[in-house]
């Protein structure tokens, strides 16, 4: 679990020089727009609706003596349980919406290193309404699997001292689903919905090590929402390759993967 994890992780290095040699920006645009609009939209909810929902949580405390620190320690809470919510709909929504544009990115990136395994794995044709709809059921069913293992890690998280275990868990589920959702764009060219996630599942590290940077992508102002699709494909689409090229025991010589240039 360990070594794909790292494996995971690694699969970024080089990514920007790729991005570049392919010419994959254009396809990342509508993306990128979705993607910070909604980031956007994340940002003011939580900043519009903490107050209120602070000043419901605050109305379990009865008495009067600490009641504003307690309302005030509640609008904070009201932040985290907002801001944790966004960013788990925002990994899913963007990444069903971005299904159709990624996909052509995911099939660059096959070309690029592996052409001649075209000719060895199942490959499907598949429209852009399939990927779509592909890409939001996908996303549903993670969506459920996340809120219901999430929600009381966060909960648990606030026992003092062992909470912090449960907040690494928390996050590391998070980064498993985000990797899952970038994964999946090259899957939907190969394999259906139940062998998608059977995959998935055999290469859980390599999942949670893509979203390990997805996620702290997340955190940097503006410029994180903006370029964390591009660089997450591309790196979850060379992971994905790698990993099908060695389950169908495909020998692939160094001379035939490409190499990314300097330039």
């Amino acid at each position: 679990m360990f070594k794909n994890i790292l494996k995971g992780l690694s699969s970024y290095k080089d990514s920007l020089k790729l991005i570049n040699q392919l010419k994959l920006w254009k396809y990342f645009l509508v993306p990128m727009g979705i993607s910070f609009l909604f980031g956007v939209a994340v940002f003011f909810t939580a900043y519009g609706l903490s107050d209120n929902l602070g000043r419901f949580f605050a109305k379990a405390w009865i008495w009067e003596w600490g009641n504003e620190t307690v309302t005030e320690i509640a609008t904070w809470l009201g932040v985290l349980v907002i801001l944790v919510l966004g960013f788990i709909l925002y990994k899913h929504v963007v990444m069903a919406l971005s299904a159709p544009f990624m996909s052509p990115v995911s099939e660059r990136v096959e070309q690029h290193y592996y052409p001649q395994a075209r000719n060895h794995i199942q490959h499907r044709d598949t429209t852009n309404m399939e990927q779509l709809w592909r890409g939001v059921r996908i996303n549903l069913r993670n969506i459920a699997y996340e809120l219901l293992i999430t929600l009381p890690l966060l909960l648990l998280s606030f026992i003092p001292v062992i909470g912090i275990v449960f907040t690494i868990t928390a996050f590391i589920v998070q980064a498993y689903y985000a990797g899952f959702g970038n994964i999946d764009y090259t899957l939907e060219r190969h394999f259906k919905y139940r062998d998608s996630i059977n995959f998935v599942k055999r290469n859980r590290g390599i999942a949670i090590g893509i979203g390990i940077v997805f996620m702290g992508m997340l955190f940097i102002p503006v410029l994180g929402v903006i370029l964390v699709l591009p660089f997450s494909v591309t790196a979850a689409s060379r992971a994905t390759l790698e990993e099908m090229i060695k389950e169908e025991n495909l020998s692939l010589s160094d001379s035939q993967k490409p190499q990314i240039n300097a330039s």
